[in-house]
């Protein structure tokens, strides 16, 4: 009886491998196409915030380069003026001046009006005060304070 039991075991065994073998192959082959598309996710995800980080870089930038200051650079009634890189460099553009020019009005070097119009240097709250001061001031008056200097 030894032997029947094991030829059935056996034969049971075997059975069960083969039922098993065909609803794990359906298994494995979902299991791939979610891992590829979870790959594709991964590879759009990451264009994604490479463009996102261009766009949000661009626009940081784009103000500057357009010489128009945006809405929240201007003063409003009752509160401080506020200094900024791009208010500097639409400042200088409006008025026709060259960086050197432009530190020759303000007081500095050409470097320096480089440096704060890209955003890399902040000026001293001294000389943001000066910067400030001549956001009012016309063409003319900017080319005679540049003779004055």
């Amino acid at each position: 009886m030894t032997n029947f039991a094991n030829s059935l075991k056996a034969e049971v065994s075997r059975l069960a491998r083969k039922e098993l073998k065909t609803e794990v192959a359906a298994l494995r082959k979902t299991t791939s196409a979610h891992r590829s598309e979870i790959a594709a996710l991964k590879r759009d995800l990451k264009s994604l915030l490479a463009e996102v980080k261009r766009l949000s870089k661009q626009r940081s930038q784009s103000p500057a380069r357009s010489g128009n200051i945006s809405e929240d650079d201007r003063p409003r009634r009752g509160r401080r003026a506020k200094y900024s890189a791009e208010m500097l460099a639409a400042l200088r553009k409006r008025w026709g001046l060259t960086q050197a020019q432009m530190g020759q009005v303000v007081g500095v070097s050409s470097l320096s009006i480089y440096k704060w119009e890209s955003g890399q240097v902040t000026p001293r709250q001294s000389q943001q005060d000066k910067v400030l001061a001549l956001r009012n001031v016309g063409k003319r008056a900017a080319a005679k304070l540049l003779e004055a200097a």
